[in-house]
């Protein structure tokens, strides 16, 4: 019997040629006559890196080919046309073969374990030496005075002449600028906001903020940090490396012994003078990292949310007659929410808290919920069957699986025309479980709850109640942290009642306990609107 042959090819970036792909699988096809096989189908990967499975979206159509038993053999130029990992090399080979299914190389013949273990290591002593051919290329270039990394704003390329920038004039006067209102005393967040209101291009296209004036210090970028402004090129202070889940390039940094250093006096574009007085006035002015901050100072801290953005509502301004205001961070830091307001803290912190001790002074409701629920859970297990069993693990399963699907798709992981089909199945499955359970009579939805939820809930109330009596102001630690325990995030909006009133949305951890009777008055604050989500 003839055997079915799939042909793939693949050639790496865009420099390359598109003939090559044309010429391997002329090359395959010639094999393919010789061998006797038939040609059913053909796969390729043009412009991708043969470093790592992800985003290739040929190799993934070939893999749901394969496990459709569309074919029985793979033709390939060579080994290191389906991977120069070894690890990704091997995880081919092995799913292939247990899919029944033969690689064969033009130039290397029938593929087997040993072949797979030698190319592997071959291909990714290649792969790594070019990138050491690479990194030693740059270093040259530095060691000239050109650069060897990506375009700084404020500058640009120079067509047909690798590493050269030239000063870009309008886009140096907004660096020049940052410099001098920086050290005028105007903060990064006030010079953001100040050229995103005159809509000034920023960075990359995006909207300028805090970070992008700031920047690290020791990743040495931002305006304000960058040394190439004097005329100072720094290369090699961050590595990058390819995250082998995700295939996603991340920045590491260096240690400061393994920079590159190199004078350019013809790209400064701050005087000297200047740009160590930024230095000095920033490391005046250096504070501890908020991340190493310690506990929150205020009751509701860190679970504030503007209802216009999303962006977290922080402390602005002075006080006021002793009370402190809050205002949208985003607002503050890029100008970027489109409807900001500002709003009395102590009065977020009354309606919260009034509010969730009026709906959870009630104790003993939850423990008859607890009751209820146990009784109908022996009921229901009682009736239960392994057939029924069996469906509610597969439709777990199936959505499982969607999740993974969507988010591949959201986050670019893979090929939506791939995914998406994919994910529609196993959607169109998951339906016609959910109809074969609900027609067994799908029993009441409730979440198990252990005695000790229960005696935790207890103690969080009593501690939410010592707190109220103790004020509010206090900033008491332990209310902090049995807030935290239900209440992940407090959405503030303006009321509709007059200047001052406001509407309030929690979302909290209360209702996955004991379900939409959690809070039985709903949530309804006399001076504002709260909903349990």
């Amino acid at each position: 019997m003839t055997k079915r042959a799939v042909i793939y090819s693949r050639f790496s970036t865009d420099m390359q040629s598109e003939r090559s792909i044309e010429d391997q699988v002329a090359l395959c096809n010639a094999y393919a006559l010789r061998e006797g096989l038939s040609v059913v189908g053909t796969f390729d990967d043009r412009a991708r890196s043969g470093g790592s499975i992800i985003g290739r979206d040929g190799l993934m159509r070939l893999m749901d080919a394969a496990r459709d038993n569309q074919f029985d053999v793979l033709v390939i130029e060579a080994l290191d046309r389906l991977s120069r990992d070894m690890e990704d090399l091997a995880g081919l080979h092995k799913r292939l073969t247990f899919l029944g299914i033969e690689i064969r190389a033009v130039h290397e013949g029938q593929v087997n374990t040993m072949l797979v273990g030698l190319r592997g290591i071959i291909g990714q002593l290649y792969r790594e030496d070019n990138a050491h051919k690479i990194r030693r290329g740059m270093a040259g270039l530095v060691r000239d005075g050109l650069s060897g990394g990506g375009l700084t704003y404020g500058y640009r390329t120079v067509a047909g002449e690798k590493g050269k920038r030239v000063i870009m004039v309008e886009e140096a006067a907004i660096v020049r600028r940052v410099f001098t209102e920086y050290l005028a005393g105007q903060s990064p967040r006030a010079i953001a906001h100040r050229l995103n209101a005159e809509h000034v291009p920023a960075p990359r296209g995006r909207t300028w903020n805090a970070s992008t004036i700031n920047g690290s210090v020791q990743r040495g970028n931002g305006i304000l940090r960058n040394p190439i402004y004097v005329g100072e090129i720094i290369w090699n202070r961050v590595r990058m490396v390819k995250d082998p889940d995700t295939g996603r390039r991340l920045s590491r940094v260096n240690p400061e012994s393994e920079w590159h250093r190199a004078a350019a006096p013809d790209l400064a574009i701050v005087p000297h003078a200047l740009y160590d007085a930024v230095q000095t006035h920033k490391a005046d002015r250096a504070t501890v990292s908020p991340t190493k901050q310690r506990r929150p100072t205020r009751i509701l801290s860190g679970l504030l949310r503007c209802a216009a953005c999303g962006g977290g509502l922080v402390v602005y301004g002075g006080q006021r007659g002793g009370r402190n205001r809050v205002r949208c961070s985003r607002a503050r830091e890029s100008g970027s929410c489109p409807a900001p307001h500002t709003f009395w803290l102590d009065t977020i912190e009354r309606t919260v808290l009034g509010t969730l001790r009026s709906e959870l002074t009630a104790p003993d409701a939850i423990a008859e919920y607890v009751r209820v629920y146990h009784e109908e859970r022996k009921r229901l297990a009682a009736g239960a069957t392994s057939d029924r069993q069996r469906l509610q693990r597969r439709y777990d399963e199936l959505s499982r699986e969607i999740d993974r699907l969507v988010d591949g798709i959201a986050k670019g992981h893979g090929d939506p025309a791939v995914l998406g089909p994919r994910s529609t199945e196993a959607n169109e499955e998951r339906k016609a479980i959910a109809a074969r359970i609900a027609d067994m009579g799908a029993p009441v939805n409730l979440v198990a709850l252990h005695p000790a939820v229960i005696e935790r809930y207890h103690q969080q109330i009593s501690i939410l109640d010592i707190s109220l009596a103790a004020g509010i102001a206090n900033g008491d630690q332990k209310a902090a942290e049995a807030l935290r325990d239900l209440v992940e995030s407090v959405t503030v909006r303006p009321g509709q009642n007059g200047p001052g009133s406001i509407e309030i949305e929690i979302s909290g951890r209360l209702t996955a306990l004991v379900g939409e009777k959690a809070y039985p008055n709903g949530l309804a604050a006399s001076s504002g609107l709260v909903v349990a989500e």
